[in-house]
């Protein structure tokens, strides 16, 4: 067996020794095969030079340089297509997961599952106000349009059965959404806690406006999987349900008319425009950007375009 960690890494030069080296001293007390690929996302600090020193000290350490900074899923993408190992295990760099909770994930995925999600329970104490409720909230939600239950679905430390990783192809900020896409396929998930740090260097790249991104990004998503083939069900419902309120207007209209409760025709107020544009206005930009979600995954498929651009390999 042969196990790959894929680290993305942006800015975060001076942890990058000490994950490397915990990673090292995790693994070679195991008893299977192990590398290393860290993917430098356009990094403006020293973190290329640190990571072409370290691939030069182990060639277990493999490194991917992009030609600028694409975004975490562009980096996961491209160490999961160059993972070797029958299980990938993503991970943050920033030295907030712990490399010694692999093992013990690894261990539960022998116990039948093909992903093993980490859940950072402990995560948020003392900011329960301003950091937990939002991301327990968020956490509810993607659960409950995704099906999948976790505590936590943003973690970035997560086991994957190699052949079942490869199998997908990722675009936006799909990585938050692995778990879920590969459950909809049958995948068996299961939840494991881990340890969690507070970052030692540098400040995260993330804040709370991501919330809102991450539900757009799902149900994007869910659009994609469930109706991509057969987008008539979405877009006919959609106008179903556009054309019923129509008819409840309509309704109100003619109620309005011959009510001797009420001495203002209903039909006379700015409501029944002002209804009948917001209603609209916001089916029309809902299926705009459904459709353009469409229309930029049929170009990628068809031109076998990347998501990223790589500047240089190293330890390949």
């Amino acid at each position: 067996m042969k196990v790959s960690i894929v680290l993305p890494v942006f800015n975060e030069a001076r942890g990058l020794p000490e994950v490397a080296q915990r990673i090292r001293e995790v693994f070679d007390a195991q008893d299977y095969d192990y590398e290393i690929i860290f993917v430098n996302d356009g990094s403006r600090d020293d973190s290329a030079v640190v990571l072409n020193q370290l691939a030069s000290d182990n060639s277990k350490i493999k490194v991917i340089h992009f030609t600028r900074n694409f975004g975490q899923t562009p980096a996961l993408a491209a160490g999961i297509e160059h993972a070797t190992g029958n299980i990938i295990v993503p991970m943050d760099s920033d030295l907030e997961n712990h490399p010694e909770d692999i093992p013990k994930m690894i261990e539960k995925m022998n116990e039948g599952y093909d992903i093993v999600s980490g859940w950072r329970r402990d995560r948020w104490q003392g900011q329960a106000l301003t950091r937990r409720i939002p991301s327990d909230v968020a956490s509810w939600l993607i659960s409950a349009i995704s099906g999948l239950k976790l505590h936590d679905h943003g973690s970035t430390l997560k086991a994957y059965r190699g052949d079942m990783l490869k199998g997908i192809r990722l675009y936006g900020d799909m990585h938050r959404f692995i778990a879920a896409y590969l459950s909809w396929h049958g995948a068996r998930v299961a939840e494991f806690p881990i340890n969690y740090t507070p970052r030692k260097y540098g400040k995260s790249n993330y804040g709370l406006n991501r919330i809102f991104k991450v539900i757009l990004d799902l149900v994007t998503l869910k659009f994609l999987t469930r109706f991509f083939h057969k987008p008539m069900h979405f877009f006919g419902g959609a106008g179903l349900i556009s054309i019923f309120l129509g008819f409840v207007t309509v309704a109100f209209a003619i109620y309005f008319k011959f009510s001797t409760v009420h001495q203002k025709d209903f039909i006379s107020t700015p409501l029944p425009v002002l209804m009948a544009l917001f209603f609209i206005v916001g089916i029309l930009l809902i299926l705009m950007g459904l459709l353009a979600e469409i229309l930029v995954r049929t170009y990628h498929e068809s031109q076998n375009k990347k998501t990223s651009e790589i500047r240089e390999k190293i330890n390949f």
